[in-house]
């Protein structure tokens, strides 16, 4: 159960004054709720942080007062001038004074009466806003604020600024955060005194008033004592629950699965490449942990085409040697009949038995398939998710890849281990995405890891080139010659159809072009909205050579192999991610043939997009392209965070991330190496922090302990 101290963050935001139905409506909007969060709460106006602040404690008299500055000013109310009757474009003015000189106060569309109640002829009035200079006389329009001289202490002489929505205005979100901050409760001290005190940073709560009502403006800064003490917080909590989580799979019983090696042999004498040095020390990372008597749980980075499924069938074949059955689990239809294409020649040659399941197996096909898993006639079944399903049943699974980790949740990782029966299955995550070092210790912290990092031998480099989309006719003419040598070609546009509203050159109007330049018979056109049966076919046209040209949306981003392919042209490359580009580009240079990417755009380039073509152009490195996108992105638009359910940083993105996460993630691992069930007075501090960051998935471990 949540400490009833935190109960009062947790309320609804409707709960404050001034929060009705559409107000609550359009802060639902503008706050960054967390995912299952339906509707705003105290907890996230709190974590809305500013972006700025308005000073307003300048108070000169009327005579000093500067056009283009903020000024607070004490006024006496002389006169109000209405527009003329029937002008409603004319404003409505009201003369001021102070003992130095005259101000009007200007309001257009304004409303009589409220003008009238709020500044009644003859009463002296303290306002603040923007001073003007219109015909030589100084006015201030529309004054953010007008109090009584009683009521001054409540104007905000340094008011934070907010991101807000349409509809929404900053004196509400201001109004409900200052409610907001009074909810706060007496909270206990979670962070070392030691650090606390070498980085000058507040309490937790200090540090939310210094926020939310600044005493200087600099407290508003991401690189401030008090947001920098927020985010420290929040990385702590996502690291603690990160080891938390890591150390209750590792405390899980395992199994220990040897292999003697031969089935490992047979695969090896029939590579057509020996293995590189780093897919070596891999397999000998994957295969001790697989005979350690605790849960195996390891990610295998890899760039594109640095021999992964290979490391994983290695992987797969302990499992087989030991007497039991592996499997491997791909996100989409057409990646998981590319790995059972890719490692069923090696898989025959060593006597190994492969079966293939995804939503397409139906009817008796499928009940066969599941009649030879359960009697241990399978030794590898690929699939999709159509995996954990529950009438899927091994006989003895005690091996499962899993690829391309980010399309598929904690709770879909777990469900594939609990097939593996008593001490479950070992599991190795893949994935081609490289991920920076930073993303792997805030999203990927329970898992080990593994990188592949040299291209497996007979690789050729790509040569990539950014031309702009004028030039497609002489790119043409190449691509003419190109093919009169026995190339084969991959041409890759954004989106399937022409729309009205956007200028995007359509896969259906490229190929149709592309199929009158070069004959109908060898242009094949592949997307998303195409029947798995009618992709297959497409596929396998290209892949045989018959199709010379491929056009197709990013459906072949991942895993589609065609080694004859050497030409990958991109059309609109400035429109796509940096992770993306590098993916496609890695559908070319598999075979002997010297490759190429090109990468069509539409001047003029904005600064990201020129960087990235530039990066693209610069070099293969998938880790330093990823370092590239993370520096253009930011970490949860790398992972596809929105997609996955991965953590959004709500505090946490402020300069010095990095350092700040290596000291949490440090000191995450010290507290539980003396303190692993968080039970000391610092553990039950820590406790209210994961529950106030809402890490639930750590909450519920150590409830359990």
């Amino acid at each position: 159960m949540r400490p009833d101290q935190l109960t009062p963050l947790f309320a609804a935001a409707k709960s404050l004054t001034g929060i009705g139905p559409r107000m609550e409506i359009l802060l639902k909007k503008a706050l960054q709720l967390p995912p299952g969060v339906s509707e705003p709460r105290i907890i996230d106006l709190l974590w809305h942080m500013p972006t700025g602040v308005i000073d307003r404690r300048a108070t000169p008299t009327v005579a000093a007062a500067m056009p283009g500055t903020i000024a607070t000013l004490e006024l006496r109310v002389l006169k109000h001038k209405p527009a003329p009757r029937g002008n409603t474009k004319a404003p409505y003015k009201i003369a001021c004074e102070d003992d130095t000189g005259k101000i009007d106060l200007v309001f257009f569309h304004a409303e009589r009466r409220f003008i009238e109640r709020q500044l009644p002829v003859g009463s002296i009035r303290v306002v603040s806003g923007r001073i003007e200079s219109y015909n030589d006389k100084k006015q201030m329009a529309h004054p953010d604020y007008i109090v009584a001289p009683e009521a001054r202490a409540d104007l905000p002489l340094l008011e934070p600024v907010y991101p807000l929505t349409a509809g929404l205005s900053g004196k509400v979100l201001l109004k409900a955060s200052r409610q907001a901050l009074e909810r706060v409760p007496e909270l206990p001290e979670w962070q070392d005194a030691a650090w606390l005190k070498q980085r000058s940073w507040p309490d937790t709560g200090a540090a939310l008033v210094r926020l939310h009502r600044p005493p200087d403006p600099s407290d508003v800064s991401p690189a401030g004592p008090p947001w920098q003490r927020l985010a420290y917080d929040e990385l702590l909590a996502g690291q603690l629950a990160l080891a938390l989580v890591r150390q209750s799979f590792k405390a899980q019983p395992g199994r220990s699965v040897f292999g003697d090696g031969r089935v490992r042999a047979k695969i090896a004498d029939a590579l057509p490449f020996g293995l590189t040095n780093s897919q070596r020390k891999a397999l000998e990372e994957i295969a001790e942990d697989m005979a350690s008597p605790r849960r195996m749980l390891r990610l295998l980075q890899g760039d594109v085409g640095s021999g992964k499924t290979v490391v994983a069938l290695m992987a797969m074949a302990i499992a087989v040697e030991a007497g039991a059955q592996a499997a491997m689990m791909a996100p989409t239809e057409v990646l998981a009949r590319q790995h059972a294409d890719t490692i069923a020649p090696l898989a025959h040659a060593a006597g190994l038995n492969i079966g293939l399941l995804t939503g397409r197996e139906k009817g008796r096909i499928r009940a066969d398939l599941l009649e030879r898993l359960a009697a241990g006639e399978i030794d590898i079944l690929v699939g999709t998710h159509a995996l954990f399903q529950p009438d899927v049943t091994f006989r003895d699974l005690a091996f499962a890849v899993i690829d391309e980790q980010h399309r598929f949740g904690v709770h879909q990782r777990l469900a594939l281990q609990t097939k593996g029966g008593k001490g479950g299955a070992g599991i190795l995550v893949m994935t081609a995405t490289p991920i920076p070092r930073t993303l792997l210790m805030t999203h990927y912290g329970d898992l080990d890891v593994s990188r592949l990092t040299e291209k497996p031998a007979g690789r050729k480099p790509v040569v990539t080139k950014s031309i702009p989309v004028e030039t497609i006719e002489r790119l043409i003419e190449r691509l003419r010659v190109q093919l009169g040598e026995g190339a084969q070609i991959y041409w890759v546009c954004p989106l399937i159809e022409s729309s009205d509203k956007s200028e995007l050159a359509a896969a259906e109007e490229r190929h149709a072009h592309l199929a009158q330049v070069f004959g109908a018979g060898k242009v094949g056109l592949l997307h998303g909205g195409l029947t798995g049966a009618a992709k297959d076919q497409t596929m396998a046209a290209f892949a045989a050579g018959v199709l010379k040209i491929l056009v197709a949306t990013t459906v072949i981003e991942v895993g589609v192999d065609v080694p004859n392919a050497n030409i990958m042209v991109i059309e609109h490359a400035e429109r796509f991610g940096l992770a993306q580009l590098h993916q496609l580009r890695g559908r070319v240079g598999r075979g002997s043939r010297e490759s190429f990417c090109m990468l069509l755009y539409k001047a003029p380039l904005g600064d990201a997009a020129r960087q990235r073509l530039e990066m693209m152009e610069a070099t293969e490195d998938g880790f330093k392209i990823a370092e590239k996108d993370l520096e253009l992105r930011g970490g949860g638009e790398v992972l596809g965070a929105r997609q996955s359910g991965m953590p959004e940083f709500r505090v946490a993105t402020v300069p010095n991330f990095e350092e700040l996460l290596a000291a949490a993630r440090d000191d995450a691992r010290l507290v539980l190496t003396q303190d692993p069930h968080l039970m000391s007075p610092r553990g039950q501090a820590l406790r209210v922090l994961l529950y106030l960051f809402e890490c639930d998935e750590a909450v519920r471990l150590f409830r359990a302990a």
